[in-house]
């Protein structure tokens, strides 16, 4: 029995913990779908301090598996019906529940990144935000192989399952709104609608660590 029809889920662990004030402020502002942090290593003081802010929080300290391999697992445990995970360096601009209609059965729900595509000339999806209806089978598969063999980063491990064929069979495409790269606006001149703008990589977190200081001066 699932404990809500619709979640978010989002986790971090003692390195990337510094985002989640500002990950939780842009979605407060637009979003009240119940969302629950997965703990993947924070620290004591920053869980605390942070807790109130979500509905729940799952403890996956105890998983061994690094940082963002445990992705997978806390999906697969998730206590919603729907669920829509999302890194803590998505910055949200929307309100969600259109990108919860999208989600169906029986696949990953995930945004093609497209400049990885066009630099890497094979389909590429990014696993920044994923879309799920409960316990699809290529779910299981991608939380066996990351426990397997854990290797470069969770999409990494995602894209070495599939191939063209079982690419349309496992992964239903969502609009690139929802989940725009860094790397298309900064350097591929993307200049559509942006629902969900995803700061990849170390100049992205550069980018977060500026907004978050405009954000503090203008908070006074």
């Amino acid at each position: 029995m699932y404990r809500y029809d619709e979640c978010v889920l989002t986790g971090c662990n003692a390195k990337t913990e510094w985002q989640l004030d500002w990950f939780m402020d842009n979605y407060l502002q637009k979003n009240s779908t119940p969302i629950v942090l997965c703990d993947f290593g924070m620290t004591v003081q920053t869980r605390n301090r942070i807790k109130g802010l979500f509905s729940g929080i799952m403890d996956l300290t105890e998983n061994k598996l690094d940082g963002w391999f445990k992705k997978p697992i806390a999906i697969f445990n998730s206590p919603a019906k729907k669920t829509l995970w999302l890194d803590t360096d998505c910055e949200v601009k929307a309100n969600l529940k259109p990108l919860f209609n999208m989600i169906v059965p029986n696949k990953l729900n995930m945004v093609e990144d497209k400049p990885w595509s066009t630099r890497r000339g094979e389909i590429w999806h990014n696993s920044g935000v994923v879309g799920v209806m409960g316990k699809p089978q290529i779910l299981h598969s991608w939380c066996n192989a990351v426990t397997q063999n854990p290797e470069v980063g969770d999409q990494e491990v995602l894209h070495s399952l599939l191939n063209p064929i079982t690419r349309l069979t496992h992964i239903n495409d969502l609009p690139f709104e929802w989940n725009v790269m860094r790397l298309a606006t900064d350097h591929d001149d993307y200049k559509g609608p942006i629902k969900i703008q995803h700061h990849t990589g170390a100049k992205g977190k550069d980018k977060i660590k500026g907004l978050m200081k405009i954000k503090e001066v203008i908070n006074g």
